[in-house]
């Protein structure tokens, strides 16, 4: 049997679990917001040209891309926990070192405190494992709402962040753009706080899933002992290959545009703070509608949210270049995001539908490696597209981008939410 048919009450450790969970994220949420919004402002500032503006976003990609597996192996080894707070302890150093090199205007200093920041970054994912460890199959994709919506917190306490660093600013003595970095590891300890409190170990939970959800009958995947596990393992999987290849397309495609954006809003002459609140808005549209979309993705299936997620992505691409107007570039990072979620939110449920406990952490590491290599490139060419082409090209190239997971996703098949079949065989390829 391939999961319930119905829906198991979520049992009062889970709940608090998750609420915590989903407290950690608001605040950890908060912190990454500053390398989009303030990101390409302090570069072009530091350097005086926008042909490096997503510099920041794309070596948080390749910080990400380099702790994405590796991240995966310990925490499937010792724990959600431990992986979370070794992120978290990475975030906080790494914007404290860009604060200081926001005050010196120097700009070596400011990569390797991206870089620090982003290998923090890129540990923190391992909370969408943490959250899918936690529900059953048929509730997976909602349990991974409940979480990534903590997110949307964190789009309110960034505006907040910024706009109090622009009022305390001149009696400290510092620029705004710099004393905002220095409130990010406020939020980290915060976000420690909660993560500290979750117990037992998600990953524990995820082993013994049946003890607390008494209806729950384990899957093939749930059941299977860990072999030998790579990248290269996981590809030969047509459904994962799929989501690795969708999550490619929307990543690169949001850090690219959620990067121009902040340039473009700055060009038109917005302060820090309208594009701190269309960042805000963004990130609204990444996990603001998690939980229904993860609802959705539990009851039409994985595949069909994922196209939706690409049709969303698309046109908020085209909208962020279509016009001047501060209310329409908002509306289309905000669709930008919205198809991101979408996508993620499915993608990370499909995941776990085709793994193990013991290979979770992986998968979504091998994930986490693709969407970094997408965020490390994208914006870099985002940036010369904008230089030399202008945003219209940019636009049609975010939608160009979608191209690659339509043609995979159109050769999916799911007969049922969290069921696959690999088109290259006759038979299901995972239950």
């Amino acid at each position: 049997m391939a999961k319930s048919k119905t829906k198991s009450p979520i049992p009062p450790l889970i709940k608090r679990n998750t609420l915590y969970l989903a407290s950690s994220q608001a605040f950890t949420g908060a912190g990454g917001q500053m390398v989009p919004t303030l990101g390409p402002v302090l570069v072009t500032q530091m350097i005086g040209t926008a042909a490096l503006a997503g510099i920041g976003t794309s070596i948080t990609g390749l910080s990400r891309l380099l702790i994405a597996y590796p991240i995966g192996k310990f925490t499937d080894a010792y724990g959600r926990k431990a992986g979370v707070i070794l992120g978290l302890l990475l975030v906080g150093a790494g914007a404290s070192i860009i604060g200081v090199a926001a005050m010196l205007e120097y700009f070596p200093l400011f990569l390797f405190g991206i870089l620090v920041m982003g290998l923090g970054t890129g540990a923190v994912q391992q909370l969408r494992v943490a959250a899918a460890d936690m529900f059953p199959p048929n509730r997976r994709a909602e349990g991974l709402g409940y979480v990534l919506t903590g997110s949307l917190v964190g789009a309110l306490i960034g505006p907040i962040l910024i706009r109090t660093s622009e009022v305390v600013a001149d009696n400290v003595g510092l620029e705004p753009i710099a004393l905002a970095w220095f409130f990010v590891p406020i939020a980290v300890l915060v976000s420690m706080a909660m993560v500290l409190r979750v117990r037992p170990d998600p990953k524990e939970i995820a082993a013994n899933l049946a003890d607390y959800y008494p209806d729950y009958v384990p899957t093939e995947a749930q059941q299977r002992a860990p072999g030998k596990v790579s990248i290269l393992y996981f590809l030969n999987h047509y459904p994962k290959l799929t989501a690795f290849v969708s999550m490619f397309c929307v990543q690169g495609n949001m850090n690219m545009m959620m990067a121009m954006t902040a340039l473009a809003l700055r060009r038109h002459d917005f302060s820090l703070s309208a594009i701190s609140l269309s960042v805000a808005i963004h990130v609204m549209g990444m996990f603001g509608l998690s939980l229904p979309m993860g609802k959705l993705a539990d009851r039409v299936g994985r595949r069909n949210v994922m196209l939706m997620g690409l049709v969303l992505a698309s046109a908020g691409s085209w909208l962020v270049v279509a016009t001047p107007a501060y209310t329409v570039i908002t509306t289309g990072t905000f669709l930008v995001g919205l198809g991101w979620s979408c996508v993620n939110i499915a993608a990370t449920a499909l995941y776990a539908d085709t793994t193990s406990p013991a290979e979770r952490g992986r998968v979504i590491g091998a994930n986490d490696t693709f969407t970094a290599a997408a965020a490390i490139s994208m914006p870099l060419i985002g940036g010369v597209v904008v230089e030399y082409l202008g945003f219209p090209t940019l636009g049609l190239f975010g939608m160009a981008l979608m191209l690659p997971a339509l043609f995979f996703l159109l050769r999916l098949r799911e007969p049922s939410p969290g069921v696959y079949e690999d088109p290259r065989e006759t038979e299901p390829a995972s239950v």
